[in-house]
């Protein structure tokens, strides 16, 4: 990142992680406001200012909806985009999934209006579940088409990519599944952490 960059979170209730909607600059209390914490003290020099537009529930075509008022209007130069669990939980919960060739259109429709329209950066963050409870296992068989998505759009597109399904199930090794998401899909404090610093990591921040 450089001086004077503008970044936004996307996403879901991961990102929104219960932010104020009245106030435009509130970052919620999870990854978006940890990394904008971390990267701030580090480099205060560089005067980089969050925003996050996540909103709890949102799927891709939600995102859709709202890309011009939430994204492009705010001319971010930096945009990060971790949507998809909820593609896949209102298939077991609602009975109202979204196949993987509709994902991967409408997150291939955001990503080329971002780059087309304001040449920004892409940072992309997979969606991960953990078996908590043990019925998370079952989602993996429509998660993981989703997964495999969001690595392709980022190698096509040349997005800075976080790997979250992976670095969750490594984290499993250290700590029971439940210590960073108590429900397999909403990360804890410690789960939120590691969220930001692969984050950081991934657009090249060694702090």
């Amino acid at each position: 990142m450089t001086k004077g960059d503008i970044v936004l979170f996307q996403g879901d209730s991961i990102t929104d992680a219960g932010r104020n909607r009245e106030n435009g600059a509130d970052l919620g209390r999870g990854y978006a406001w940890m990394t904008s914490a971390l990267y701030g003290s580090a480099f205060p020099e560089n005067q980089v200012r969050f925003l996050n537009r996540g909103i709890s529930g949102n799927r891709v075509v939600d995102l859709q909806g709202r890309w011009q008022e939430d994204c492009l209007d705010l001319k971010p130069t930096v945009v990060s985009i971790y949507i998809g669990i909820n593609d896949t939980w209102r298939k077991y919960d609602r009975n109202d999934p979204t196949s993987a060739e509709a994902y991967e259109a409408g997150y291939r429709e955001l990503l080329v209006r971002t780059k087309e329209e304001l040449g920004a950066k892409i940072v992309m963050i997979e969606p991960f579940v953990l078996p908590v409870p043990e019925d998370r296992r079952t989602w993996r068989e429509d998660l993981d088409p989703k997964i495999t998505v969001v690595r392709e759009l980022a190698r096509e597109l040349c997005a800075r990519f976080v790997p979250l399904d992976g670095l969750f199930a490594q984290a499993s090794m250290q700590a029971e599944p439940a210590f960073w998401a108590p429900d397999g899909v909403h990360p804890s404090p410690a789960g939120h952490a590691l969220i930001a610093k692969a984050w950081l990591q991934a657009v090249g921040v060694n702090l």
